[in-house]
């Protein structure tokens, strides 16, 4: 029996000595893919990282196209503004000139009348600020 014992205990550290080795190369393999792992989640994180540098250089420069057609855009409507303004200042200039150059000459042309009119018209004013 002690023969069949110690081919049983020599057959018993073969399997074991065997079942190490097997533990130990599924160790390293699993090592090896948990290290892949780690590289492809780094890579990964590379990639966001660039789309996301991307995606916000491209949203600054589409910011900056915006704000300067704006600013463009301001800056016509205040122009023509400006314009319109001036165009109105020398239309209610030549208006005076043309309202005074035809008080001038009725003035000239008809004086006692005129006067008669501003007295009239004094009178008038007279009357309604007294009430």
């Amino acid at each position: 029996m002690s023969s069949t014992d110690g081919e049983i205990g020599m057959r018993d550290m073969a399997d074991k000595a065997t079942q190490q080795r097997l533990d130990e190369r599924l160790e390293e393999r699993l090592e090896k893919d948990v290290a892949a792992v780690k590289n492809d989640i780094s890579a990964l994180t590379d990639q966001i990282t660039d789309a996301i540098n991307s995606f916000a250089g491209s949203a600054q420069k589409q910011a900056r196209r915006g704000y300067k057609q704006a600013r463009a855009n301001v800056d016509s409507a205040v122009d023509d503004m400006t314009e319109r303004g001036g165009a109105m200042m020398d239309a209610a200039q030549d208006a005076a000139v043309s309202i005074e150059e035809t008080l001038e000459d009725v003035i000239t042309q008809r004086p006692l009348a005129t006067v008669g009119l501003a007295l009239g018209l004094g009178f008038l004013i007279g009357v309604t600020w007294r009430r």
